[in-house]
């Protein structure tokens, strides 16, 4: 496997991203894969190069470099980091993340081992509504897109990701938790009634037995069981639109 660390060009500046692929020559399916509150490390990382060993090629992008380099050291996470990890993650908005995934791919389209066209991407936690605000704000390019227990995609504020999903050409993929209070109740059937009205493509699940981030096996609210079937699904969303 290739992979290695670049610098991917925005209108703010340059964007730290770990990239992987196949080692083996051709082209390959783009897939992007944002970062959940926490930031970058090497869990992600892990997940990009899973994602790589599939058949794609992953740009796993540092939402955060705005604020210069950001690094957790999440097993001893404690109250005090808590606050400057939500701190971090409230710098960011839908429009943000929107604009710089034009960068992104800007940047997979100048890479000889991308196949052009489709983009797939898919976003945990927080970047639920960055991935549903992206399918619609880059419509024309993303063909899949996949929230994991993404919060904030319904809103009561005018760039709720909910209201743009009329916009959205590509198919999606929504993954909730049992039990996450970040979801507040009326977030999943509202969702799924915008979700109906635009005629938008999508798959919704809530995984029985979950907790908010059970894909990650480094949280005690790992669901081993859940997160594979959920990888499942999203190898199936990206190989229908991306191949």
């Amino acid at each position: 496997m290739i992979e290695k660390d670049v610098l991917v060009t925005t209108k703010y500046g340059a964007m730290p991203c770990f990239a992987a692929c196949p080692e083996a020559p051709g082209q390959y399916p783009p897939v992007i894969l944002f970062m959940d509150a926490p930031g970058i490390r090497e869990e992600l990382r892990h997940m990009a190069r899973r994602i790589a060993a599939r058949g794609y090629f992953c740009l796993l992008p540092d939402l955060y470099y705005r604020l210069g380099h950001l690094r957790f050291d999440i097993p001893r996470r404690n109250d005090a980091m808590s606050v400057v990890i939500r701190g971090a993650m409230n710098s960011l908005s839908n429009a943000f993340v929107a604009d710089d995934t034009g960068g992104m791919i800007a940047f997979l389209d100048g890479q000889d081992r991308v196949k052009p066209g489709a983009v797939g991407c898919v976003g945990h936690c927080m970047s639920g509504s960055f991935v549903t605000t992206i399918a619609a704000r880059h419509a024309s390019r993303i063909a899949a897109a996949a929230s994991l227990y993404g919060v904030g995609i319904v809103t009561d504020k005018e760039d709720s990701p909910h209201l743009l999903l009329n916009e959205v050409k590509g198919e999606l993929y929504f993954a909730f938790a049992e039990v996450d209070p970040s979801v507040p109740a009326n977030v999943i059937p509202a969702l799924e009634a915008a979700l109906k009205k635009a005629g938008t493509r999508y798959a919704l699940e809530t995984y029985p037995d979950t907790h908010h981030g059970y894909c990650f096996s480094a949280r005690p609210d790992f669901n081993p069981k859940a997160a594979e079937q959920t990888w499942v699904k999203l190898f199936d969303l990206w190989e229908r639109n991306l191949r």
